[in-house]
């Protein structure tokens, strides 16, 4: 079931040019739109990505549906989006919303965080889990994160993972791998890896995730938004299935990469 999206809030950073909408449920979700200057599957990768990055347990935002009535967007001038060097109107209709965690004058959201501090993250133990989601995934982005706060609560810093939309590399839908992928630009946030329990629980759940899962997230994403092309869109979730049981493999090349990520893991 769709949100229908009642108010524009803002522009949001980023080569998608999202935009930050309320919807009529009150919650405020960083939303893509069809027309948006990188790929249409850009929307379902989102899509696809948040729904097994959640199976896995994984921290990202709640993937949602968003209908973008014609009104707001005419009513809106904000509401546009650039394609080379010209603007045009964002696109009506159904586009693939993130649920911002709270609302935005209540949370400090910030992109980077100092490196003395990055060890006082609530949930730091999700960099090992999203390096293995970005392997599996094949994520040709750099790894995006938002560190989020709520001083009123007093509560320190947790990590989102945001911006899957270049998984399954972007709308090629193909795996070209590299060692390098998903490597947060920090390697303090894998300190505490010293062997395969540091990948835990989401290796386990990663290697034991029944193709039903697949199948199912696969349904979430509206059909307009991969131009209705079911075979392709089988062929990548036979791969994704395939590649789950190299996923050792994959991190293995990682730990050995020029990089050397992991320095306690010996």
């Amino acid at each position: 079931m769709s949100k229908r999206a009642v108010e524009y809030v803002r522009r949001m950073r980023g080569g998608a040019q999202a935009h930050l909408l309320r919807c009529e449920d009150q919650a405020y979700y960083v939303t893509k739109f069809q027309n948006n200057p990188q790929h249409l599957r850009i929307l379902a990768n989102e899509m696809l990505a948040a729904q097994l990055a959640t199976a896995l347990g994984l921290p990202v935002g709640r993937p949602e549906v968003v209908e973008v009535p014609g009104e707001l967007v005419a009513h809106t001038p904000e509401l546009r989006i650039q394609i080379g060097g010209r603007w045009e109107p964002c696109r009506e209709g159904f586009q693939f919303g993130s649920r911002f965690p709270g609302e935005p004058e209540r949370v400090l959201v910030h992109e980077l965080l100092p490196e003395e501090r990055l060890a006082e993250v609530e949930n730091l133990a999700a960099f090992p889990g999203i390096l293995l989601f970005d392997q599996w995934t094949c994520n040709t982005d750099g790894r995006q994160v938002l560190f989020l706060s709520e001083p009123a609560k007093g509560r320190g810093s947790r990590a989102l993972m945001i911006d899957q939309g270049f998984c399954f590399n972007a709308g090629e839908w193909n795996f070209p791998d590299s060692p390098l992928r998903g490597l947060y630009p920090s390697h303090r946030v894998y300190a505490s890896v010293r062997g395969w329990p540091s990948f835990e629980p989401y290796l386990t759940r990663l290697e034991a995730l029944p193709v039903a899962v697949l199948d199912e997230a696969a349904t979430t994403i509206p059909p307009a938004w991969y131009a209705a092309d079911r075979v392709a869109l089988g062929r990548l979730l036979e791969e994704l299935d395939r590649r789950r049981a190299r996923i050792r493999e994959r991190i293995l090349s990682v730990r050995n990469s020029t990089r050397q990520p992991f320095p306690n893991w010996r």
